[in-house]
């Protein structure tokens, strides 16, 4: 008997007949022989439609009360789920975040977890019963009060629960197949991979991999937690997220055996550029706009500089962020401008990066001159520049991205023989 945690998301459970179906999929894991604890989401677009109601009725809703609000979408999953279990013959429970003893921080609608105390959950399973919990909420023990987990707060709950637990395995549903070599909607010829390391995992998820979200991969690599995304869809096998050092009966050995150079190919629209011009290039300006840019709350991921103008002194220093936290870093900079003397902002919200990500680069020469050759044949211009030990990534124009990541695919040998197949359309 293996205890398996499983998670779904809000296309997993959309409607009635999408919950059926996933109450089927758990209850045929109980039938196994196996100790089932769920993480569910809210239905299809739940958050979204009370997160729309919420500024319906007030422009800037209190953090508290959204996140009271928020977190009934998962309560009504949970209790719909169990209601479908029952109806099947088998006992489930529900339990909210807190009930669950998902312990967090004050954050309102960012809250980080700090600490899981199960032991409702573990008397339910002891006493048989299939557990159903409310992913993306918490509780904090100083102000008690419900908090959310932000974005990916569903594939958190259920990778924290899974460490808690000691869990044999972390399943994570979504309406694809497993970890594919590019996104599917983006690139239709790409291939799902039996395997990836945690560290591939995590530099995919960071640049715009849609399936697991990096909060999720960074808690699980952390704690030890093995991961193998799947599709609510299908029965076949999905992809497992390895640690060098973790190894399970429950994956197959041709599944650790892989090794490619490069495991995959990242894309992310959701990113802004930010060029402050003219900055006197003299010791501690750079220090001081990112000083800025912090204290702003936006988070910064590349970072480009110019060489020095000899005739005026100055350069000018770019930089990406979530399109999110645009507005924000620009009045920032904009207040403190006479202060740092640089002489223009310029924003561009019209940019995409593309990530190649594979933990053979490291072994491996030409893997940068084939990305730059492919987007050089394509006439794709290279805007900025990023590397890592296993990662190269590129700003381009956003209107390029699609048509670049499917070249650059194709040229690190990456494209499979039919196209891939997408259950449901949102890629969780």
């Amino acid at each position: 008997m293996a205890l398996i945690v499983q998670k779904y998301g809000g296309s997993s459970v959309a409607d009635a007949e999408s919950i059926k179906r996933v109450a089927k999929r758990i209850v045929d894991t109980r039938r196994a022989g196996h100790e089932v604890v769920v993480a569910v989401s809210a239905m299809g677009d739940t958050t979204d439609e009370l997160l729309d109601l919420a500024s319906q009725v007030a422009p800037m809703p209190a953090p508290r009360e959204l996140d009271m609000l928020l977190s009934s979408g998962e309560r009504i999953s949970m209790a719909l789920l169990a209601m479908a279990i029952h109806s099947m013959g088998f006992e489930a429970r529900s339990f909210t975040g807190s009930q669950a003893g998902m312990i967090t921080d004050a954050t309102h609608g960012a809250a980080r977890i700090v600490d899981v105390t199960p032991v409702r959950l573990r008397e339910a399973l002891d006493d048989g019963a299939i557990v159903i919990v409310a992913g993306f909420q918490g509780f904090n023990r100083d102000t008690r009060d419900i908090t959310t987990l932000g974005r990916g707060g569903s594939d958190t709950t259920a990778v924290a629960l899974a460490a808690a637990l000691q869990a044999d395995v972390c399943e994570i549903y979504s309406d694809v197949d497993g970890i594919y070599t590019a996104d599917p909607r983006v690139v239709p010829k790409a291939r799902k991979l039996d395997r990836v390391s945690s560290e591939e995992m995590l530099e995919l998820a960071a640049n715009g991999a849609k399936v697991l979200y990096i909060r999720a991969v960074e808690y699980a690599r952390r704690h030890g937690v093995l991961i193998h995304a799947r599709s609510t869809f299908s029965s076949g096998e999905g992809t497992w997220v390895l640690d060098a050092h973790r190894t399970s009966p429950l994956v197959p050995e041709g599944a650790q055996m892989e090794e490619p150079i490069v495991a995959g190919v990242a894309t992310d629209l959701s990113q802004a550029k930010i060029t402050v011009i003219g900055v006197p290039d003299v010791p501690g300006k750079a220090a001081e706009i990112f000083k800025i840019v912090a204290k702003s709350g936006a988070n910064v991921d590349m970072i480009v500089q110019n060489v020095s103008a000899a005739a005026t002194g100055r350069t000018d220093i770019s930089f990406t962020l979530p399109k999110s936290d645009a507005a924000t870093a620009l009045r920032a900079l904009a207040g403190e401008q006479s202060g740092v003397g640089f002489e223009s902002l310029v924003h561009d919200d019209q940019i995409g990066k593309l990530s190649v990500v594979g933990a053979g680069m490291r072994t491996h020469s030409g893997v940068s001159a084939t990305l730059f050759e492919a987007l050089s044949v394509a006439g794709v211009n290279i805007e900025m520049i990023s590397t890592s030990e296993i990662r190269i990534s590129v700003v381009v124009r956003g209107d390029e991205l699609a048509g670049a990541a499917r070249v650059v695919h194709a040229a690190y040998g990456l494209d499979g023989d039919a196209e891939a197949v997408v259950h449901a359309g949102t890629g969780r």
